[in-house]
């Protein structure tokens, strides 16, 4: 049974607005098919963190949610597990013991425990044991790299290692929804290909999943992408949509082609912003996704300043 969560004072939810219908489509409310975030706002101490944010997660596909510092992204994915209420809008989403969730950092694994131990603990937790548990401990330790380290205090793991145990945690019980906190943040290069691995071999097996990522080639990856900036919506879609709607005009060279607030490094070059279409004898070149959502972001800035 999934659980639809209408703001608090609302019965049945808000009415669908046009971003919410086109998300949900023809969707019954608590269905796989409505999964996500609709029109959701959220007011912490006074502080509006979401606003009219739409996200919906699909079963069997990799969404990615991108955005800087206070962007608002750790409080959607809590929103979607049901650690925050939302204000305003609605979510809907399977029942808790049917999420997993994976915290940003060493927050979910028990350092003063094994890795055995720590697998032991959420096991019982979801009332997992005797024959399941021990084919499903060696089927994540060996996907994972970690059947060698099983016996050894998840402090004394690597922090690459670390993530891919609090990983399995979260997805130990075959979860309907899978929602990841940076899970690759601060981790190895070849730690974060293990980690996309598990990722997409969860969504593979049917897995609705949703992870904030500071790593714009993970977003890159992913079936779909919501970009956040101050808790707000600037672009959502497939990778390939946001960056065929990339604002303005970008283009990179060996110094600032305009004012330094619009300009950025990237490499041994410099990448610059403007509004608009290209200016007489400019040559832009195609965004990718760490420009593109530079791009959103300083197109918002300025649209903001201009009003």
């Amino acid at each position: 049974m999934s659980r639809t969560v209408p703001a608090p004072g609302e019965r049945g939810g808000p009415s669908a607005g046009p971003r919410d219908s086109a998300a949900r489509g023809s969707a019954e409310p608590g269905s796989p098919d409505a999964w996500g975030v609709f029109g959701a706002t959220v007011v912490l101490d006074r502080t509006t963190a979401l606003h009219d944010v739409t996200l919906a997660t699909p079963r069997g596909e990799v969404t990615a949610v991108v955005g800087g510092d206070g962007a608002g992204k750790t409080t959607l994915l809590r929103t979607l597990v049901g650690r925050v209420r939302v204000s305003g809008g609605r979510v809907g989403a399977p029942p808790p013991v049917r999420c997993g969730f994976m915290p940003t950092g060493a927050s979910g694994v028990w350092l003063d425990m094994s890795v055995d131990e720590n697998l032991g603990f959420v096991a019982a937790a979801h009332r997992i044991g005797g024959r399941d548990l021990a084919d499903r401990k060696a089927e994540l330790t060996a996907a994972a790299g970690l059947t060698g380290a099983v016996d050894r205090l998840a402090q004394d793991l690597s922090g690459g290692m670390r993530q891919k145990l609090a990983f399995c945690l979260a997805i130990l019980h075959r979860p309907e929804l899978l929602v990841l906190d940076e899970p690759s943040t601060g981790v190895d290069p070849v730690s974060r290909v293990d980690l996309w691995r598990l990722i997409s071999r969860a969504a593979a097996e049917g897995t609705a999943v949703v992870m904030a990522t500071t790593y714009l080639d993970e977003a890159e990856r992913a079936s779909t992408c919501l970009v956040l900036d101050h808790g707000t919506t600037l672009a959502a879609g497939v990778p390939a949509e946001i960056l065929a709607g990339t604002p303005g005009t970008l283009t990179t060279g060996r110094a600032p082609a305009g004012p330094a607030e619009l300009s950025w490094r990237r490499g041994y070059e410099t990448r610059s912003w403007h509004p608009g279409p290209p200016r007489e004898g400019e040559a832009p070149i195609p965004a990718d996704m760490e420009d593109s959502v530079i791009a959103y972001t300083l197109a918002a800035q300025h649209a903001g300043d201009a009003s």
